[in-house]
């Protein structure tokens, strides 16, 4: 099943732990959540069985401890999260959206020269599309 919903807060958590570490059982993704107060494990199953159930996870059921893995990729969760904010918050501008991004949290010199490198070649280079663009440049980062 493809997933049409956004992620709450609780499952991008979640889905963090489950892109850095890989596959993993709820006890697993549990220990690895960081919250204050921690999380219990029951809480932690419910969100990744809603999860699975919105298909935002796999599960695999062969064990006795059921295996989750993301089902969505970290990118185009990404991409989905930022047009929902620049649509909602700066009426489709990414111009608003990068220079509010920039004034809020400043960037170093090395994301400043990879932004750089970003808008001219997407300004000369017609043949590329600017999200395979934007994802080389983030994987550089």
């Amino acid at each position: 099943m493809k997933s049409t919903s956004q992620p709450t807060n609780a499952e991008l958590e979640i889905l963090s732990v489950l892109w850095d570490r890989g596959p993993s059982t709820v006890r697993q993704v549990q220990e690895a959540l960081r919250g204050d107060p921690p999380r219990g494990y029951t809480t932690v199953l419910k969100l990744m069985q809603i999860m699975a159930e919105k298909g935002l996870v796999g599960r695999n059921e062969s064990d006795r401890a059921h295996v989750y893995r993301a089902a969505i990729s970290q990118e185009s969760t990404r991409r989905r999260l930022i047009d929902d904010l620049a649509e909602r918050a700066f009426g489709g501008s990414a111009l608003k959206l990068a220079l509010q991004a920039l004034s809020t949290t400043p960037a170093s010199v090395e994301e400043l020269e990879k932004i750089r490198q970003l808008i001219e070649a997407a300004g000369g280079g017609a043949t590329k599309t600017p999200d395979r663009t934007a994802a080389a440049a983030e994987e550089d980062l």
